[in-house]
């Protein structure tokens, strides 16, 4: 599984972004594209511990079984519920949207692992280093293949 602590991995996941187009529409799913990188962001955030999310009833009880799931070393599936705070529901800026993700990305893999939060994730509890990495790639992925990218 590839890592955005690798800065090869990472300047992948930055050059597929770099090929997002404003034009570009979701080969699933309803965003737009300046939608969907602004969407990105969000997880980053929460890793970042940037964006607070409160623990939800559903994170308690199903969030170790969702994460087991998750943490495989198998893409998402398409059509994924979201949480609602991860919604855009207004049409970014794009380019502003395109070089905001791209920033976090990087981040990622120059603050390295002493950048994510210890506290628990809003929904899935707590993780380890390693499967904060492979969340926040898989989402990536994700997205950036729902744009053909």
């Amino acid at each position: 599984m590839k890592s955005l602590f690798d800065p090869k991995d990472n300047q992948e996941v930055i050059d597929r972004i770099l090929k997002v187009d404003v034009q570009h529409a979701p080969q699933w799913g309803k965003m737009s594209a300046s939608q969907m990188l602004t969407h990105c962001e969000a997880p980053l955030k929460v890793a970042f511990g940037e964006l607070k999310l409160k623990r939800g009833l559903m994170g308690v009880l199903f969030g170790k079984m969702v994460k087991k799931k998750l943490t495989n070393d198998l893409p998402f599936e398409k059509n994924m519920p979201t949480d609602k705070a991860f919604i855009v529901k207004h049409d970014p800026e794009f380019e502003s949207a395109k070089n905001n993700l791209i920033s976090l990305v990087k981040r990622f893999s120059d603050k390295g692992p002493s950048a994510l939060i210890s506290e628990p994730h809003p929904f899935f509890g707590k993780l380890t280093t390693e499967e904060w990495d492979k969340l926040q790639w898989k989402h990536l992925d994700h997205h950036l293949r729902q744009f053909g990218n």
